[in-house]
């Protein structure tokens, strides 16, 4: 994958956590931000093509791989996220910048528009969501539930949990349960990149994701959909039932303008199901 020369680095953001970032090709800016416990690998096909004509950022959400150590965990949150965003703008000296979010990555994006709106040429979001998509996830009222019940005996016994938690992750059944509830779709996307995923939530201190889940479910940035007045393309996967196409509709309907485009047999990770699909429909967004 690696045509393009790769510059990485870590830049320290407001807080002096320690963000780690990657950087190719040249051109006009395009800022990837995956989802909650992910890891870049779900840009991959994205990086490939767009590293040809534009500058390609990608970065590791705090408290994620490599942006470590986090200073406070008081700042594992969705706004401490975005801050990051502006903290790696500032470093590469880039002014405005084209912005690409996959699910948790929509409410990082959301928060970063509404705290340096002036930075942003246009919003692309890939089955994103802007409040608290655990009701009715999987098409039942349990997830939250069963988070608190998680965290509660988290706290009270970290060592076991967090191996059930690796155990309970990393295992050929469990990838496929994601698959088959519609977190990909097993016969598009390639099973190495649904195991990759998988090895980067195990390796995920719970702590981060924890805090980062509890934050999500209490996000509402249905206040900042209202306010945005860059071109948007929100992208919904028709068999995603991890946010389903409700959530990205109704955003749909409260951005000024936005374009909805929805994809048949789309999982929730719909760039890895149609990558070259995705990646002209974007191309073609962000060029127009």
């Amino acid at each position: 994958m690696e045509l393009f020369e790769k510059s990485s680095g870590v830049v320290k953001s407001f807080d002096g956590s320690s963000i780690y970032f990657e950087s190719r090709g040249d051109g006009e800016c395009l800022v990837f931000v995956y989802g909650i416990a992910c890891l870049t690998n779900h840009w991959h096909h994205q990086i490939k093509y767009f590293s040809k004509h534009f500058r390609v950022i990608t970065f590791d959400l705090r408290g994620h791989h490599q942006s470590n150590p986090i200073t406070n965990p008081q700042n594992i949150n969705i706004a401490s996220a975005a801050k990051d965003i502006e903290a790696i703008l500032d470093h590469l000296k880039i002014s405005k910048a084209h912005f690409v979010g996959h699910s948790f990555g929509a409410p990082v994006i959301f928060s970063a528009y509404d705290q340096f709106t002036e930075r942003f040429k246009s919003i692309t979001l890939i089955n994103g969501f802007a409040k608290n998509p655990i009701k009715g996830m999987f098409g039942l009222d349990v997830v939250e539930p069963f988070f608190h019940y998680f965290k509660k005996q988290f706290q009270e016994s970290p060592v076991l949990f967090t191996q059930l938690w690796k155990w309970a992750v990393y295992n050929p059944i469990s990838m496929r349960a994601v698959a088959l509830v519609g977190g990909f779709n097993i016969k598009l996307t390639h099973f190495k990149d649904i195991e990759v995923y998988a090895r980067g939530v195990a390796q995920l201190d719970l702590n981060v994701f924890l805090s980062f889940f509890e934050d999500m479910m209490s996000f509402d940035g249905e206040k900042i959909l209202k306010k945005i007045d860059v071109p948007t393309l929100i992208i919904s996967g028709e068999e995603d039932n991890v946010t389903p196409k409700s959530f990205q509709t109704e955003m749909a309907a409260q951005i000024k303008g936005a374009e909805l485009v929805t994809v048949p047999y789309g999982s929730h990770c719909t760039q890895l199901d149609f990558p070259d699909y995705i990646n002209l429909k974007i191309e073609k967004f962000v060029r127009s």
